[in-house]
């Protein structure tokens, strides 16, 4: 038996797993479930969202590996893949090269095309209005703003654009078209219309995970998830504060 092989391939499916936005005892749970799948006596994985370390025993003989994480998207159908697939290893016998195969091409299957992000990103912020009381006209203008903003943060991420810096740029941009949306007559209340847009910034799975890894008894990585949030809840403020701020002070008002 390759150990190292095993290892390798363990950890290459908490990579991916991380990388999508699972929680860290899940990955623990998979590269673990993994490695007793295929024949390993003792394995054990710790998983932060930046880093993951994982051992294996096996006879004697004793392996580890660290898999450094620097980046981190929303991909909850590759998760699932991942998941079922671990799970079903003995059932399908698979061969550490066949489990390593379906890894890739679960890496490597393309996810929505940037148009439906972009459009149903924008649907959300649509429906977000009237979830907080705003007007048809206050959610065609969130609507339109949901595309340009879900437009720059993807060119923003594909640039590799810091994510602090990324968010800021695009809650900036929303709080301007805000304004814009206003001055033109397009919307009525410009409270609600930054409030659906901005929804498409909050950090939902960073906190949700957060919180989830810190009940679980993971505090590194809930308090590494939570601080996440937190930067990004910053940035948010910063972008839209920096705007409003600039043009009440420039023009004396909204």
């Amino acid at each position: 038996m390759e150990i190292n092989n095993i290892l390798q391939v363990a950890a290459y499916a908490g990579k991916i797993m991380l990388e999508s936005g699972a929680e860290a005892y899940r990955v623990e749970e998979t590269m673990n479930r993994i490695c007793n799948s295929l024949g390993i006596e003792v394995a054990n994985s710790y998983a932060t969202p930046t880093v993951i370390i994982a051992s294996a025993s096996y006879q004697g003989e004793i392996k580890s590996l660290v898999v450094r994480i620097s980046s981190r998207s929303v991909d909850l159908q590759r998760i699932n893949k991942v998941n079922d697939l671990a799970r079903n290893i003995v059932k399908n016998k698979l061969t550490v090269e066949e489990l390593n195969d379906n890894l890739k091409e679960i890496e490597e299957e393309r996810r929505y095309s940037n148009t439906i992000t972009i459009f149903f990103s924008a649907v959300g912020a649509f429906g977000f209005v009237f979830l907080f009381g705003g007007s048809l006209r206050d959610a065609i203008a969130a609507f339109l703003i949901g595309i340009v903003v879900k437009y720059f943060s993807i060119k923003g991420e594909n640039i590799g654009l810091n994510s602090f810096f990324n968010t800021s740029i695009c809650a900036g941009i929303l709080a301007f078209l805000a304004i814009i949306s206003i001055k033109i007559g397009l919307a009525f209340d410009m409270d609600k219309v930054i409030i659906g847009s901005i929804m498409l910034l909050v950090p939902g799975l960073a906190i949700t995970n957060a919180i989830r890894d810190t009940v679980a008894g993971d505090l590194v990585s809930g308090l590494a998830r939570g601080a996440e949030a937190f930067l990004t809840a910053i940035a948010v403020a910063v972008g839209t504060g920096v705007v409003l701020s600039f043009w009440i002070g420039s023009f004396g008002g909204i």
